[in-house]
C-alpha cells in the first residue's frame, strides 16, 4: 500500500513538470514561425476575392504584364479660390522632378478644375515590381519630392497611394490588439479574482497560447495557401484571450471548490478536468465547427478567417486544460491568497445576484419570455437605419493624406471620375473593346495602356465621382456591354465584387452554421428542442445587437457606412460564442435533471450555480471583442462593437432570463424527444454534493 502511495506522490510531482516541459519544447519549435506571421499579411481587396471576379483577373492580368502591375497615384496641387502661375510652375517643376527620379510609363499630364482650384497629375510606374514595400517606397518618394506652403496644398492619392496608407493602419493594429487585450484581460481578472496573483497564470498562458497561434497561423499560410490578413490575425489574438481566459475561469472556480473537498491539488485537479472538462471541450468544439463554416465563403478573408479563428479557439484550449492545471498544481493552494481554499472549508454562503434574477425570471416565465422577445424585436429593427455600404475613404478612423487627396478631387471634379477603372481585354481585341467601351453611357474616355502577354491595358475615365451608384451603374453596363470579352477591374470594380460575393457569402454560409451548430446541440444535449433555444436566442442576439449598431454607428460613431462583410462574420462569431455559453447553462441544466430534479428547478439550479462564472467569462470575452473598437480602422471598430454588445445582450439578458424563462416554461418538454422528457429520472441514492452559490 505503501508502494503505490509513494508512486502516486512521485507522479503527482512529475507529470506537472513534464507537462511543463513538453509546452517550453513546442514553443522553442514555433518560435521561428510565429516572428514571420506578419510577413504573408494581405490587406489588398484584390487578394481577398474570388479567382472568377472581374477585378481579380485584372490584377492577375497586371501581374503577368512586363514590370508587373502598375502602381499608380495622383498627385493633387490646391489652393482655396485658384491657383497661382506660381503654384503651376511649383507643380510642374515637382512632377519634373517625380518624372527624373522614377521611371514612369509615360509623361504625367496635368488635367485641371473648371474652377482653376486644383490641378491633379495622373503618376504611374511599373518600376517597383510586384512587391507592397517598393509600392510603398515609391508613394513615399513622390511624397518627399510633392510638396506644399503658403497655402498651397499638396497630397497624393489615387489607388496605390490608398492601398499604402491601408497597409500602414493595418500594420499598426497588431501591436495595440495585443497590448490593450492584454490589459483590458488583466485588469478584468484582477477585478473577479480580487487576488495579487492568481490573475497572472491565465494571462500569462493565454499569452503562451496566443504566441502558438501565431506559429501555428504561418504554417497554415505555408502548407494550405490560408489567407491572413491584419483583420483575422486580431480576431485571433482577440479570440485567444477571450475564449481562453474564459476557459480558465469556469476551470479555476471548479478547481478552488475541488480544493475544500481533496487535499492535494494533484488530485484537485484531476477531479476539475473530469468535471468540466467534457463541457469546455464540447463548447470551445462548437465555436472552431462554427467558425470553420466560413470555408464554405467565397470571399478569401472570411474563408481565412474562419480557421485562423478555429485554430485560436484550439490553441486557447489546448493550453488551459493542459498547461494552465499544471502551473496551478505547482503553484499550490498558496495561488489563490489572500483567499485560500482550506482542505475542509466551506464557501461563504449568501443570496447571490442570479439567484435572485433567476428566481425572478422563474416566478412569470412566459411574462418575461414574452417581454424579451418584445425588447430583442424592437432593438434588431435600429438594422434598418445601418448606413449604406462603407467606401475605401471611410474606411479609417483617421485621415491619411491618400483620403484627403480624394475628397479634394471630388470637390474639384464632381463632374469625372478621378480614378480610372482598368479593363484587360486581348489584344487582338483591344480596338473592338475600346469602341465598345466609348459607346458605353457614363463613361468619358477610354485610353489603350500596357500591352504584354497577349493583353492589353485600357484606363477608363468615368462621368462620376468614384464610388458612387452613378460609377457602380457604369460598372455594370461595362460588364454587360462587354460580355466577358473583358475584365472590368480597378479599386471601385473591386469594393463592388467585395459587396456582391458578401452576398453571396451569407446566403450560402448562414444556413450551414445553423445546421452544424444544430446537430452539434443535438448530439450534445440529446433534445431537440433545447438546441432551437438556443440558437433562437443566439440568432435574436445577432438581431439586436445589428439594431443597436444602426442606432449609433452614424449619429454617434459618425460613419458614412457598414462593412459588407459585417453581418456575415457578426452572425458566425455571435452565434458560435453565443451557443458556446449556452452549452455549459444547458449542460447544467440536463445534470440537475438527471440527478433527480424537475427542469424548472433544473434550470433555477443551473442559473445560480454557474450565472456568476459564466458572466464573469461573458464580461472578458466582451472586453477583449472591445478593443477592437479602439482601432483606426472601421471595419473592425464595427465588428468589435457589434460582438461585445451582442456578448452582454446575450450574458446578461438572453441567458439569464429569457433561456431560463423557456426552462422553468417548457418543463419536461425541453428535452423532447429525449427520455428525460418522458418520465422522471431515478433520484440517485445520495447527491455528491450541491455547489454553493457563484458570487
Amino acid at each position: 500500500m505503501g508502494g503505490v502511495e509513494h508512486s502516486g506522490g512521485k507522479r503527482r510531482k512529475a507529470l506537472p513538470w513534464a507537462v511543463l516541459g513538453l509546452w517550453v519544447v513546442l514553443l522553442a519549435f514555433v518560435a521561428p514561425f510565429a516572428t514571420e506571421l506578419g510577413d504573408v499579411q494581405v490587406n489588398r481587396a484584390v487578394d481577398y476575392l474570388p479567382a472568377g471576379a472581374d477585378s481579380t483577373r485584372v490584377a492577375r492580368v497586371q501581374d503577368a504584364m512586363p514590370g508587373g502591375e502598375a502602381t499608380s497615384v495622383v498627385v493633387v496641387y490646391h489652393r482655396d479660390g485658384a491657383l497661382t502661375e506660381a503654384d503651376k510652375a511649383t507643380a510642374a517643376e515637382q512632377i519634373a522632378r517625380v518624372d527624373g527620379q522614377f521611371e514612369l510609363t509615360g509623361t504625367p499630364r496635368a488635367v485641371t478644375s473648371e474652377d482653376g482650384s486644383t490641378v491633379m497629375y495622373p503618376v504611374s510606374t511599373t518600376t517597383p515590381g510586384q512587391d507592397d514595400e517598393e509600392r510603398d517606397a515609391f508613394v513615399a518618394g513622390v511624397r518627399e519630392v510633392t510638396r506644399g506652403g503658403d497655402g498651397l496644398d499638396v497630397q497624393v492619392g489615387g489607388p496605390d497611394a490608398l492601398s499604402s496608407d491601408a497597409r500602414g493602419l493595418y500594420g499598426s493594429v497588431g501591436g495595440p490588439v495585443l497590448y490593450t487585450t492584454v490589459a483590458v484581460v488583466a485588469v478584468l481578472l484582477i477585478l473577479i479574482y480580487r487576488s495579487p496573483f492568481l490573475w497572472l497564470v491565465p494571462l500569462a498562458v493565454a499569452g503562451i497560447a496566443d504566441f502558438l497561434s501565431m506559429g501555428a497561423a504561418y504554417g497554415l499560410n505555408r502548407l494550405f495557401d490560408t489567407t491572413v490578413s491584419s483583420q483575422s490575425s486580431s480576431v485571433m489574438t482577440i479570440l485567444v484571450f477571450g475564449a481562453g481566459t474564459d476557459y480558465a475561469l469556469l476551470i479555476v472556480a471548479r478547481y478552488r471548490e475541488e480544493l475544500r473537498r481533496v487535499t492535494h491539488p494533484y488530485d484537485a485537479m484531476r477531479a476539475t478536468l473530469r468535471g468540466c472538462g467534457p463541457a469546455v471541450l464540447a463548447s470551445s468544439g462548437t465555436v472552431a465547427v462554427g467558425l470553420l463554416c466560413l470555408l464554405f465563403a467565397d470571399l478569401g478573408s472570411s474563408r481565412g478567417m474562419g480557421p485562423l479563428g478555429a485554430l485560436g479557439v484550439l490553441c486557447a484550449l489546448a493550453a488551459m486544460m493542459t498547461l494552465l492545471p499544471a502551473v496551478l498544481v505547482l503553484l499550490g493552494r498558496r495561488v489563490f491568497w489572500p483567499a485560500v481554499p482550506a482542505h475542509g472549508s466551506h464557501p461563504t454562503s449568501r443570496r447571490s445576484l442570479f439567484a435572485a434574477m433567476g428566481t425572478s425570471a422563474g416566478r412569470r416565465p412566459l411574462t418575461v419570455l414574452a417581454s424579451g422577445a418584445v425588447l430583442l424585436g424592437a432593438l434588431a429593427l435600429g438594422a434598418f437605419s445601418l448606413p449604406g455600404s462603407l467606401k475605401q475613404e471611410d474606411s479609417y478612423t483617421e485621415t491619411p493624406e491618400s483620403i484627403v487627396a480624394t475628397r479634394t478631387l471630388a470637390g474639384a471634379f464632381p463632374d469625372r471620375g478621378t480614378e480610372p477603372l482598368v479593363i484587360a481585354a486581348a489584344t487582338g481585341r483591344a480596338d473592338e473593346v475600346i469602341r465598345t467601351v466609348e459607346a458605353t453611357s457614363g463613361v468619358q474616355s477610354a485610353e489603350r495602356g500596357r500591352s504584354g502577354g497577349g493583353w492589353t491595358e485600357i484606363s477608363v475615365i468615368t462621368d462620376s465621382v468614384p464610388q458612387t451608384p452613378g460609377e457602380t451603374a457604369t460598372i455594370e453596363a461595362l460588364r454587360s456591354a462587354l460580355d466577358g470579352r473583358a475584365y472590368v477591374g480597378g479599386l471601385s470594380a473591386e469594393q463592388l465584387d467585395l459587396r456582391e460575393t458578401n452576398g453571396r457569402d451569407r446566403v450560402v454560409v448562414v444556413p450551414i452554421v445553423l445546421a452544424a451548430v444544430l446537430l452539434i446541440l443535438i448530439a450534445l444535449l440529446r433534445s431537440l428542442v433545447a438546441p432551437l433555444i438556443l440558437l433562437t436566442a443566439v440568432v435574436a442576439v445577432w438581431g439586436a445587437s445589428l439594431g443597436i449598431a444602426g442606432l449609433v454607428f452614424a449619429p454617434l460613431f459618425g460613419f458614412e457606412g457598414t462593412d459588407p462583410g459585417l453581418a456575415l462574420l457578426s452572425f458566425v462569431f455571435l452565434v458560435a460564442l453565443g451557443v458556446d455559453y449556452g452549452i455549459f447553462l444547458m449542460h447544467r441544466m440536463r445534470e440537475e435533471c438527471l440527478n433527480g430534479d424537475e427542469p424548472g428547478t433544473a434550470a433555477l439550479t443551473a442559473l445560480r450555480t454557474t450565472g456568476g462564472v459564466i458572466a464573469s467569462a461573458g464580461l472578458v470575452l466582451a472586453g477583449t471583442f472591445a478593443v477592437l473598437t479602439a482601432m483606426p480602422v472601421v471595419t473592425l471598430v464595427e465588428l468589435g462593437f457589434v460582438i461585445a454588445v451582442g456578448v452582454l445582450l446575450d450574458t446578461f439578458l438572453v441567458r439569464t432570463y429569457l433561456v431560463t424563462s423557456a426552462g422553468v416554461a417548457l418543463g419536461r418538454k425541453v428535452w423532447w424527444p429525449g427520455p428525460l422528457s418522458r418520465k422522471p429520472a431515478p433520484a440517485p441514492a445520495e447527491r455528491e454534493r450541491r455547489l454553493a452559490p457563484t458570487p
